[in-house]
C-alpha cells in the first residue's frame, strides 16, 4: 500500500482577506508546501480559475521557484468554460505553463466533464489533442476530471483507451448518491483499469463539520481521530485509489491529514461501517448538499456568495430555530449581502446550474436561503 496517497489540492488556499479567494495568504502556503514536502508528500493540484485565476500563479511562488522540479508532481487542467477554437487550447496551456513555470506537467486533465461540457471536449477534439501533447512532452500522464453518470465515463473510457487516469468525486456521503454515484463511477473506472484520483474526499469541509452525534459516533471507536480523516481514509482504502485530494486552507488542517496519512491505515470493516452509518445521520439533516467549489459565482451577473450562503442556510438547518429564534448567521448573511447580491437577487439565468458539478437547483435553493435569511 502505497503511505503518500495524499495530494495537496490547490482549491481552497489561506486567503488575507475571506471574501477574496485570489488575495492568497502566500506565506502561510509557502509553511503548508515545506511540510508537505517534508513529510514525503508530493502532489500538487490546481486548475485554470482555482483561487480567482491566481491559483496556478501561486503554485510557481510557492512551489516551482523554490524546489527542484523532479521533486514534486504537479497536475492541472483544460476547462471547457474557457476555450472556443482549437487554438485557443494551445493558448491556455501557453498560459498554464508560463503561469507556473513548470515546464511540462506531470498529470493534465480535461476538467469536469458531464453532460453540458462532453460535446465541447468532442466538438474540438480534446481527447486526441492531450495525447499529442503528451507526444511532445508538455504532459507526462494524461486523464480526465470527471463529474457525470457511469454510463458516460463507460462511454468515454471504451472510445478513449489511451486516458490513463480518471479524477472522481468519492467521499461517504456520495457514495451512494444517486446524483453524484461516487460508487457507480468507481467502479466504473475499475472495471476500464484506469487508476482513480479522488476530489472531494471532505466534500468541500462538510464532513469535517460533522453533526455531533456523528462527530461522537467516531469519537467512541477512536478518541483522537478528526472527522475529516474518517472521510479522507475512506476515499484512500478503496482498491485503485492512487491520489485523495484535500484542498487544506490552513497549517492546522494540513497537520491534522499528515498526521493519519504518512503511515496510512486502510479502514477495517468494523469502520466501514461506521461511514455507512454517519452518512445516513448527516443525510437526514444536511439541507443543501454543495461542497463549496465555487464553479456557480465566477459568471454570476448578480454576483451572489452562492456556496458561502448555503453554507449558512445548512448551519442553520441543523439548529433548534424554534428554540433560538436566531443565530449568528443572520448576522453573518447580512455581512456578506454588503459586498455580494442577496440571494434573493438571483434572476434565474440558470448560469450557475449549468456549471455545479453537483447539479443542484441552484435557483430554488437560493429561494429558500432568502426566505430563511428575511429577503
Amino acid at each position: 500500500m502505497n503511505a503518500k496517497k495524499l495530494g495537496f489540492g490547490l482549491m481552497r488556499l489561506p486567503t488575507n482577506d475571506p471574501a477574496n479567494a485570489g488575495d492568497i495568504d502566500i506565506e502561510q502556503v509557502k509553511k503548508m508546501v515545506d511540510l508537505f514536502l517534508s513529510k514525503g508528500f508530493t502532489y500538487f493540484d490546481t486548475a485554470w480559475m482555482y483561487c480567482g485565476f491566481n491559483s496556478e500563479a501561486t503554485a510557481k511562488t510557492v512551489l516551482v521557484d523554490r524546489y527542484p522540479r523532479d521533486s514534486f508532481t504537479l497536475a492541472t487542467k483544460l476547462h471547457n468554460g474557457f476555450f472556443n477554437s482549437l487554438e485557443d487550447r494551445d493558448k491556455i496551456l501557453r498560459e498554464q505553463l508560463e503561469k507556473t513555470g513548470a515546464g511540462y506537467f506531470d498529470y493534465y486533465m480535461l476538467h469536469g466533464i458531464e453532460e453540458g461540457s462532453y460535446p465541447k471536449y468532442e466538438q474540438f477534439d480534446c481527447f486526441h489533442w492531450l495525447k499529442e501533447k503528451k507526444e511532445q512532452g508538455l504532459m507526462k500522464t494524461i486523464g480526465i476530471s470527471f463529474h457525470a453518470g457511469p454510463e458516460m465515463l463507460d462511454e468515454i473510457l471504451t472510445k478513449y483507451p489511451f486516458i490513463e487516469f480518471v479524477q472522481l468525486q468519492i467521499n461517504y456521503l456520495d457514495w451512494e448518491s444517486q446524483w453524484i454515484q461516487s460508487r457507480r463511477c468507481y467502479e466504473t473506472a475499475v472495471k476500464h483499469g484506469k487508476p482513480v484520483i479522488v476530489m472531494e474526499p471532505v466534500k468541500g469541509g462538510t464532513l469535517a463539520r460533522v453533526p455531533t452525534e456523528v462527530e461522537m459516533l467516531f469519537r467512541e471507536h477512536t478518541q483522537d481521530a478528526s472527522p475529516a480523516s474518517w472521510a479522507i481514509r475512506f476515499a484512500a482504502s478503496l482498491p485503485g485509489v492512487m491520489m485523495v485530494l484535500s484542498g487544506m486552507s490552513s497549517l492546522a488542517q494540513m497537520e491534522d491529514n499528515l498526521r493519519f496519512m504518512e503511515n496510512f491505515q486502510p479502514l477495517t470493516e468494523e469502520e466501514k461501517a461506521l461511514t455507512v452509518k454517519a452518512a445516513e445521520l448527516i443525510n437526514a439533516q444536511i439541507a443543501v448538499p454543495c461542497t463549496g467549489c465555487s464553479y456557480c459565482t465566477e459568471g454570476c451577473p448578480q454576483k451572489i456568495a452562492i456556496p458561502q450562503y448555503f453554507s449558512l442556510y445548512n448551519e442553520d438547518m441543523r439548529e433548534h430555530l424554534e428554540e433560538k429564534g436566531w443565530t449568528v448567521n443572520f448576522t453573518n448573511y447580512e455581512n456578506l449581502t454588503k459586498k455580494f447580491g442577496k440571494a434573493g437577487d438571483c434572476i434565474g439565468c440558470g448560469q450557475c446550474e449549468e456549471m455545479c458539478p453537483q447539479h443542484l437547483p441552484i435557483i430554488e435553493h437560493l429561494k429558500a436561503v432568502s426566505q430563511h435569511f428575511g429577503g
